[in-house]
């Protein structure tokens, strides 16, 4: 061997034992910081992947409620409607708003005053009230588990533990996947081939390696890209600084809500007579948008939403007289603000939504899978210092 081949060789051994030492550093910070937040890492991650496909479950679960019996040629004008459903409630609770499904099948969402986010869905053609929405037990669990462990924020403005413990495991497995990411790093072809092969004639234990490392891999993408975006609704420091790097200021005390559409203003209608107005309204933008997903209307306010990739909370806005009907302001979503397209943006990407069918059905899978990396880690882990002491033994 030459003396450039001795050099090659010195060379390259010297940094196979550069990549060894990092490696085995990684591998330490790896396995300790997945230990005590492994478990909680899980219920994050298994309580995330039921939600994905929450209003699917509902809908199939109570479909009565969210679709009609049968589709007449025209539906009742709007004002017209929500003066029937108005008729139904305390004088204590009126109408902010109605969503308007481009669907014939589809019932309308009437939103009432009150309690929070209350609404009742109505049958479009005949006007009947099928039913309150009312978000079931298991999702309010799951949404309560994913976000907060099931604690409350606090009446006295104390330390709302579980917002921060969900935040800092969530925060501590982006270092975990990266980490995870150098101890996986293959120095060959065939060891990436190998690498991303999941054995399942070759012993439970050599499964439950494939699944935690191949798997990992696998779902790294989606994993890290849910656990980026839901840090924003933890920690305002991270949300100020995420923002950031798109070049927006964010302000603080604002709404972290991604931009939905409907009426952000929190006024009521004061009188019923406004809803003809709403009835005009609704067919000028109906006109002027034939491909339209949505229409919502409020009072002296309207918001169009389509189906499209991307942004599942983009809509163009409307503001309009609500005495004459006339639309005196219109921001389209491409003139919107950048703020609150990125907190449309940080919301489809963190479920999944941005790429339809396909990118929330891999969310879901990365999900689960998020799920399980905690628990093979721990069998892998387990296994191997029990070989440890058998071989003292």
């Amino acid at each position: 061997m030459g003396v450039c081949g001795q050099y090659v060789l010195m060379q390259t051994l010297f940094m196979n034992r550069i990549e060894d030492f990092m490696k085995k550093i990684f591998r330490q910070i790896h396995l300790w910081l997945s230990v005590p937040f492994g478990l909680i890492i899980t219920l994050i991650c298994f309580s995330g992947a039921m939600l994905v496909f929450e209003n699917e479950v509902v809908e199939l679960a109570r479909h009565e409620l969210y679709y009609v019996k049968k589709v007449e040629t025209v539906p009742l004008p709007v004002d017209r409607l929500l003066e029937e459903v108005e008729l139904t409630l305390p004088d204590s609770v009126s109408v902010t708003g109605i969503s308007v499904f481009s669907d014939p099948e589809r019932a309308w969402q009437v939103n009432l005053s009150k309690p929070r986010r209350a609404s009742v869905y109505v049958d479009p053609y005949t006007g009947e009230i099928k039913g309150k929405y009312e978000r079931p037990a298991f999702f309010v669990t799951m949404f309560r588990l994913h976000r907060w462990l099931l604690d409350s924020m606090k009446a006295d403005g104390g330390v709302f533990w579980g917002k921060m413990i969900v935040g800092v495991s969530t925060l501590l497995f982006v270092v975990v996947l990266i980490s995870g990411i150098v101890i996986w790093w293959p120095r060959t072809r065939k060891a990436l081939k190998n690498s991303l092969r999941i054995s399942v004639g070759r012993g439970f234990r050599r499964f439950w390696y494939d699944l935690h490392v191949a798997g990992g891999m696998y779902a790294l993408f989606f994993l890290l890209a849910m656990a980026l975006t839901g840090l924003t609704w933890s920690f305002g420091w991270y949300r100020t600084g995420f923002y950031k790097v798109f070049g927006v200021e964010v302000q603080q005390g604002g709404a972290h809500g991604g931009g939905k559409g409907g009426d952000q203003s929190g006024k009521n209608v004061s009188h019923s007579s406004s809803y003809v107005c709403w009835q005009q309204v609704y067919e000028q933008l109906a006109l002027n948008n034939p491909g339209y997903k949505q229409i919502t209307l409020s009072d002296g306010a309207a918001n169009v939403s389509f189906n499209t990739f991307g942004n599942q909370r983009a809509s163009d806005r409307y503001k309009f007289n609500p005495h004459s009907g006339e639309i005196d302001e219109v921001v389209l979503y491409k003139d919107a603000e950048k703020a609150g397209k990125i907190r449309g943006w940080i919301y489809s990407v963190h479920v999944g939504s941005w790429g339809g069918m396909l990118t929330r059905l891999l969310t879901f899978i990365a999900a689960l899978i998020g799920a399980t990396l905690p628990l093979t880690g721990y069998y892998l882990w387990i296994k191997r210092i029990w070989r440890k002491k058998v071989r003292v033994s």
